[in-house]
């Protein structure tokens, strides 16, 4: 699992490439700076996904226990 720091420098390095080909772009149509943005762009987003989920996980704790001790609960809930 990487850490938020190592997914901040990669989101940091997307950006800055993307903002090259942004530059290119301004100069003229370009179809391979075009799809390498749009590749860019998902990229970026799925990394900020990725940076939110690590920290969640960093400050709740492994998802599936959140819903093992929830479930538990519930059914606690139910018998009281």
């Amino acid at each position: 699992m990487k850490t938020i720091d190592e997914i901040k420098a990669e989101i940091e390095r997307a950006t800055e490439r993307r903002a090259e080909l942004w530059h290119v772009l301004s100069q003229g149509h370009d179809s391979e700076a075009a799809t390498e943005v749009k590749e860019l762009e998902d990229r970026i987003r799925s990394l900020w996904d990725e940076e939110r989920m690590l920290r969640a996980h960093l400050r709740f704790g492994d998802r599936d226990e959140i819903i093992k001790r929830a479930r538990h609960e519930e059914r606690l809930a139910r018998a009281a």
